[in-house]
């Protein structure tokens, strides 16, 4: 079992030289600056993307999930056509390479407006772009074509019917490349009225999309479903070879005993391990001290 955070190193983002893989700007700033600004803070974000890596080895952390703000504006141009292109794929080879020596796994998790099951032709069309950008970044790593590094959604949206939703995200998601499909999995959520484990099993059984569990948003939408019937069952969709990732994370409100904080929010750090039930899991934590949540059980 492999323990994971995800996206920003605490102890080096608060540096004298911050490290980052979150430069961005507004966008009045890049419609004034355009592509030469959003390559320079590219190039800059990959760089410390490499330090990140660097650290977490040194720190005995071989499992990351990677920043979907590597890129400003991304949605706006094609990589490709960034004017520093040349150096930022530079540098991402040598940061593959460096992942594969050390069986580092990364992964992503594209933002809530990524939706599958949209009745509108225009938010399909925004999810596409995202999603192949994020499939081009681990294409420019040299990332296995599995979900062994996996691009994560919801489906985020019922829109009345369920049932159609869900088949509207299975429509879409066979005219999506390969290099997104091979990658592609989806997490159950935290609201009764979206998607247990349960309801996704019926999308996984029309396109074979892995299922990535996530303990915290169980406890508020279980599909009638214990935790390890819901963990079991998500296991059960992912490839033999690969090794199934789950999300682990703890309610703030409990572990700060406040009836204030919305029960769904998730704690600083976490208090225990999840039960995983003999299974063999990656965990990424999903608590707001990232790394430093992870020293408790790391010893680092």
């Amino acid at each position: 079992m492999r323990l994971g955070y995800a996206c920003i190193n605490l102890t080096l983002s608060k540096q004298k030289d911050k490290v980052t893989t979150n430069r961005g700007m507004v966008k009045n700033t890049f419609l004034k600056r355009g592509l030469e600004y959003a390559g320079e803070l590219s190039l800059l974000n990959v760089k410390d993307l490499y330090k990140i890596l660097k650290w977490n080895v040194k720190h005995g952390i071989t499992f990351f999930r990677v920043s979907s703000d590597i890129f400003p504006w991304s949605s706006n141009y094609n990589l490709y056509d960034l004017p520093q292109f040349k150096e930022i794929k530079d540098v991402l080879s040598v940061i593959g390479k460096y992942v594969k020596k050390h069986k580092i796994r990364l992964t992503s998790h594209p933002g809530p407006y990524n939706v599958l099951v949209s009745p509108k032709k225009s938010v399909v069309d925004n999810t596409i772009t995202d999603l192949n950008m994020h499939a081009q970044l681990f294409n420019l790593l040299d990332l296995e074509k599995s979900p062994f590094n996996k691009i994560n959604i919801h489906c985020n949206g019922v829109y009345g019917d369920k049932k159609k939703a869900m088949d509207r995200f299975c429509s879409n998601f066979r005219n999506l490349s390969l290099d997104i499909r091979s990658r592609l999995t989806i997490e159950n959520d935290d609201k009764p009225s979206m998607y247990s484990v349960k309801d996704l099993m019926y999308i996984h059984e029309k396109i074979g999309i892995p299922i990535v569990f996530d303990y915290h948003h169980h406890h508020f939408c279980t599909g009638g479903l214990s935790e390890k019937e819901a963990l079991q069952l998500s296991i059960s969709t992912w490839p033999k070879n690969i090794t199934p990732v789950v999300h682990y994370s703890e309610s703030k409100s409990k572990n700060e005993n406040d009836s204030a904080i919305k029960p769904q929010a998730h704690s600083d750090y976490i208090n225990n391990l999840p039960d995983t039930y003999g299974y063999n899991v990656d965990v990424m934590i999903e608590a707001k001290a990232k790394e430093l949540s992870l020293k408790s059980f790391m010893n680092f």
